[in-house]
């Protein structure tokens, strides 16, 4: 039985000395001192020594397995403290180096654009209200009085999920939305995401963001659309910017109108970015058709109101005197870098 160990134990420190890795250590001392290892199995074998003889057996087993235990226990010492010397070698850190630069980044234009809005609109007393971008054809269509067939569906041309679900093409049905609720009065503007399937250029792009406002209230009329929207263009573009309003058509207004601003660059004169004529198209408005009302549960021989529709990358551009709306989401440092 001496000798026995004694081989054991020259085999197991052979196999320490000539390990090349930690798990190389571990293996090793699995298979001598583990469950199944070559010690364990001479302790289960005890039951075939000798009575008298089993004491010596134990002590020269437990001598054995200190001894390995303790000769494993150096080797992996050494093997840790060589693989520690080369992963310093390989991590130096130059101190003379210069130091990385901490960049914080800002808000973007539009972002910069939305907060001025919202500020204005909540200073008059408009809660700002979102909705979802994934949405039914019920709210972004048929209840702003745009009917299956109607041809301010092809102007809106959106990406369909299902035959009844879509990706808005308007901020419009967070309206639709709050009207249903029957909550009166109703004073919210809501900005956010919407989709056309459009093609990218300069001014147009298949998902841009809108901000639609909308007030419900008894006795609301044209002139507090008007009042509204001179208000903020002066909080937005300078107190000394004037606005005019044109007839147009939306399905969902009436009557409708397109209001536009004087050239803040030029103040009104004629220059490039008005085309001459002094005055810059700025957003689509109108009084909330009876029928929309109705539709959405409210009475407009009760109530009467008026929405607007502006376009965050069209006032972002003209604030900020940028040709191009693909800049806008190109990430490019130092284009971002200027606001």
């Amino acid at each position: 039985m001496k000798e026995r160990m004694e081989a054991i134990k020259a085999k197991a420190f052979e196999r320490i000395q000539n390990a090349k890795s930690i798990d190389d250590l571990n293996e090793i001392k699995t298979s001598i001192l583990g469950k199944k290892g070559e010690l364990t199995s001479v302790l289960k074998g005890m039951k075939d020594v000798a009575p008298e003889d089993r004491p010596k057996v134990g002590q020269m087993v437990n001598e054995a397995r200190a001894a390995i235990e303790e000769f494993l226990a150096a080797e992996t010492k050494e093997l840790q403290a060589k693989v520690r010397a080369e992963k310093m070698k390989k991590e130096v850190i130059d101190v003379t180096l210069p130091a990385k630069k901490l960049k914080a980044g800002h808000r973007h234009p539009n972002q910069i654009a939305l907060d001025d809005l919202e500020r204005v609109f909540v200073g008059m007393g408009y809660e700002v209200v979102e909705g979802p971008e994934v949405e039914y054809d019920k709210y972004n269509f048929e209840l702003l009085n745009i009917p299956a067939n109607h041809p301010a569906k092809d102007e809106q041309d959106t990406f369909y999920i299902t035959k009844d679900i879509l990706l808005r093409t308007q901020t419009s049905p967070v309206q639709a939305r709050v009207m249903e609720t029957g909550r009166m009065p109703i004073r919210i503007i809501s900005p956010g995401r919407v989709f056309r399937s459009d093609e990218v250029d300069a001014t147009h792009s298949p998902s841009f963001h809108q901000v639609e406002g909308l007030v419900i209230d008894k006795g609301i009329t044209m002139a507090d659309l008007k009042g509204t929207i001179d208000q903020w263009a002066k909080e937005f573009f300078g107190p000394d910017t004037k606005t005019k309003f044109r007839p147009h058509h939306f399905p969902f207004t009436e009557p409708s109108a397109e209001a536009d601003v004087t050239c803040f660059k030029c103040g009104g004169k004629g220059c490039r970015m008005c085309k001459g004529s002094g005055w810059i198209e700025i957003l689509g408005c109108g009084m909330v058709h009876p029928k929309v009302l109705k539709d959405c549960g409210i009475d407009p021989d009760v109530y009467s109101g008026f929405a607007f529709g502006i376009g965050l990358e069209r006032v972002t551009l003209l604030k900020y005197e940028i040709d191009d709306m693909r800049l806008l989401y190109e990430n490019d440092e130092r284009f971002l870098e200027q606001f």
